[in-house]
């Protein structure tokens, strides 16, 4: 329960103000219970009314995003970008295409981005944006021309020094190649730093597919070896998902010597106890977009079950939720610690509920929370812009060196903040306030409250 009367009267202004937006609630809870340690500190922020803007996005935009299908039938859509804070650098975030974008699930998508983007020490400020568009099922028509109309509209609010988007679950290579297209026609112009995640051939970032997922066990390696002086090595790991972020963890904790057993999709998770043979995963889901019960078929001793919450039922030494918000609820939680985890580091965005997270920190594990820990994506997306405006372009491993720095200084830097506050080791609270504590001060210097 917060302290300060201050941020209990924000967030009921949020509650009375977004009734119906569960998870973008959730989301500013969350921060607001860490800042609740500082505001005390800050009488600043409540003269200027700081905390009250910082809720509340800068613009929202709607639209309406028509398309035909094969069958020459019109449908429509909705489209969605919300733009949240641009006081340290452009609005920057992911677009998605799922049948569950909503505008609550943008909000706490792009409250979360501003945050993330804070603590990657990039001038980036924070966004999101998609549509309830479902790409699964669709043909590569049927999917440029869904794109090709969004981007009709969004291209009057985006560009590269106002907002940068990206890419996000539904949105992967084949959508920014359309978007990006269909932004050069209406602008008659090559600004390639309009959009980040574009292909190698028109001003993509090498290391980029691989950094979400990589950032994330840099972080976690960073985090075990700083507070346990422990490392992958020789761990038991369960990663849930099994698209870009979920994969490329799993190929980077195998590298770092761990052993990954299972990863899981919509209809349900694959249990490898001789660990996940990856070149399979990878011909499954990104060479023919099918479901991860093939793999089953495919691996001898594998098996594959229904459900996919089912997967935290197997017991880890780390836990790396990489699926989708919410998938992990307080008493999953309780079963990941009784089967002996000692770490869990979020991959997907708010993938652990708050009464999750309190056991994790309840049991002494380390938690490291999406904000910080899946930060590699837009951290790398930041240095394909910086190569997009040099007209240059990076080796593997200078982009891949350079994101094992970021990582690594997001890690201290959260860590460093959680002891200053006095929870020392509460990288949940370090990472709300470090990434806070940056916006608010552009803030207050701009006058852009």
């Amino acid at each position: 329960m917060m302290k300060s009367d201050y941020l209990r009267s924000v967030y009921s202004q949020v509650l009375a103000r977004d009734p119906d937006q569960k998870e973008f609630q959730q989301a500013v809870l969350e921060v607001l219970e860490s800042l609740d340690l500082i505001v005390g500190d800050h009488p600043e922020y409540e003269a200027n009314g700081i905390i009250e803007s910082f809720v509340e996005p800068e613009r929202i935009v709607c639209f309406r995003v028509p398309w035909t299908d094969d069958q020459g039938r019109t449908r429509v859509n909705r489209g969605y970008r919300v733009q949240f804070s641009s006081s340290i650098g452009p609005y920057k975030g992911g677009l998605r295409f799922h049948p569950t974008v909503n505008l609550s699930i943008l909000k706490f998508l792009g409250f979360e981005q501003i945050l993330k983007n804070s603590l990657t020490g990039l001038p980036l400020g924070g966004a999101k944006g998609g549509s309830d568009f479902d790409p699964k099922g669709k043909s590569d028509g049927e999917v440029m021309r869904f794109c090709q109309s969004f981007m009709t509209e969004l291209y009057r609010h985006i560009g590269q020094f106002t907002d940068v988007p990206a890419g996000d679950i539904g949105v992967g290579g084949r959508e920014i190649g359309f978007l990006f297209g269909q932004y050069r026609r209406i602008q008659a112009s090559y600004a390639a730093g309009v959009l980040t995640g574009k292909g190698l051939a028109f001003g993509g970032s090498l290391g980029r597919t691989e950094a979400t997922g990589y950032g994330l066990c840099y972080l976690t390696e960073e985090m075990l070896g700083h507070m346990r002086q422990d490392s992958f090595k020789g761990k038991t790991v369960v990663i849930s998902g099994s698209g870009n972020v979920a994969i490329f963890a799993c190929e980077k904790a195998t590298a770092l010597g761990a052993k990954v057993v299972a990863l899981s999709d919509s209809s349900g998770y694959i249990h490898d106890p001789n660990g996940i043979r990856l070149e399979v995963v990878k011909d499954i889901k990104l060479g023919h977009r099918g479901r991860i019960s093939e793999y089953a078929d495919r691996v001898p001793g594998s098996t594959c079950h229904e459900g996919f919450r089912g997967i935290w039922n197997i017991p880890c030494d780390i836990a790396l939720p990489c699926a989708t918000q919410n998938e992990i609820d307080g008493d999953m939680a309780k079963t990941i610690v009784k089967n002996g985890a000692i770490a869990v580091a979020e991959g997907a965005n708010m993938p652990c509920r708050p009464e999750a997270i309190h056991v994790f920190q309840e049991a002494g594990l380390l938690f490291a929370p999406a904000k910080a820990a899946n930060a590699g994506g837009v951290a790398t997306s930041g240095l394909e812009m910086s190569q997009n405006s040099i007209r240059s372009i990076w080796s593997f491993e200078e982009v891949d060196r350079k994101l094992q720095s970021i990582m690594a200084g997001i890690f201290h830097n959260i860590y460093d903040a959680s002891a200053a506050c006095g929870d020392k080791g509460n990288l949940a609270a370090g990472a709300n306030i470090a990434g806070f504590l940056k916006v608010a001060g552009a803030m207050l210097a701009q006058g852009t409250i």
